[in-house]
This record gives structure tokens, C-alpha cells and sequence, in this order.
């Protein structure tokens, strides 16, 4: 007898099957992220402190792309970041798949983020649009904790910059 439940996600990290679909993930959330080629994809990844995917019933269905400070990336926003805040854990993206929004998956892979570096000191960081307005993004960064840190007008987007403190070393019991 088949459930009507559906499936929670399953966090894991990257593999390199994943790609093509979170290529389309990704490509299909713009403006909210901007659209990438496989190889920048790949690139980000390869150049990511972690990047977490989201699989439900076997298939990738959102992920989470954190990088480090101190890489040489091409990013307004990341070098605005990297001049005010240091040792951090920067979303540069996360997108779910549209048909599986509303099932908590962006919670479960900011969990999955925040239990990763737990205890290692690394504030986390991110930006959300403006212009493009997205108000959803906004306000679940705000539920998770974020505080604005910043703003800037780049003519083309608008972005508020968010901060969320580091994350305690957890206790021994789960």
C-alpha cells in the first residue's frame, strides 16, 4: 500500500552524478540565483567548503553551495562579504526544485550546514535580492536567524547582506 506521505529529504554531500540536475535546479531559480554553465557549476563546487545536496526517492531535488574566505572568486557580492566579515561559511546559493518547495528542504539544508560547522567558529553569511525582489528568501533567512549586515545598489540588482552567528560546538547527545 503505497503512502501519501511524502518522502523527507535525504542531506548528503555532492556527487558527481548530481550535476546535470542541479545545473537545471539551479538554471530554473533565476533571477533568485544567477543562471550558471556546468562548468561554473562544477567550478563553484570544486572551489566550495561544502556543497549539500538535498535527494528525495533517490533523486536530487535541491542543494546548498558554501564557500570559504580567502578564494579568488569573481563576486561582487562575495568580495563585499570578504571586506567586512572573516572565517565564514558563504551561501553563494541554494535552490530547490520547484514542484518540492514547501517541504522544508532549504531548513533541512541550512541544518545539515550549521551542524557541519558547528563549533569551528565560522559565522555564516549570505545575500538575498532586493531588486530582483525575493521576500520569501528574505524571510526564511530572517526565521534561521540572519541579520542584515549591509546593503548595495548594483545598478542591474539590489542585495541585502545577511549574517548568522557561528554555531556552539554541539553536545555529546543527539
Amino acid at each position: 500500500m503505497a503512502s501519501d506521505v511524502p518522502s523527507s529529504p535525504i542531506i548528503r554531500q555532492f556527487l558527481p552524478g548530481d550535476l546535470d540536475r542541479l545545473l537545471q535546479i539551479n538554471n530554473a531559480a533565476v533571477p533568485n540565483v544567477n543562471g550558471l554553465t556546468a562548468e561554473e557549476l562544477l567550478d563553484l563546487i570544486n572551489s566550495a567548503l561544502i556543497c549539500l545536496v538535498a535527494e528525495i526517492d533517490g533523486v536530487p531535488a535541491g542543494s546548498l553551495l558554501c564557500l570559504g574566505d580567502g578564494l579568488d572568486y569573481d563576486s561582487r557580492n562575495y568580495r563585499w562579504l570578504s571586506e567586512r566579515v572573516s572565517h565564514f561559511a558563504y551561501t553563494d546559493r541554494i535552490s530547490v526544485d520547484a514542484d518540492r518547495r514547501g517541504r522544508q528542504i532549504g531548513d533541512a539544508l541550512y541544518a545539515a550546514l550549521f551542524r557541519k560547522f558547528a563549533g569551528t567558529g565560522r559565522s555564516f553569511i549570505c545575500e538575498v535580492n532586493e531588486r530582483p525582489p525575493n521576500p520569501g528568501s528574505l524571510r526564511f533567512h530572517n526565521r534561521l536567524g540572519f541579520e542584515e549586515i549591509g546593503r548595495a545598489d548594483h545598478g542591474d540588482k539590489a542585495v541585502v547582506y545577511l549574517k548568522r552567528a557561528p554555531e556552539p560546538q554541539s553536545g555529546t547527545a543527539s
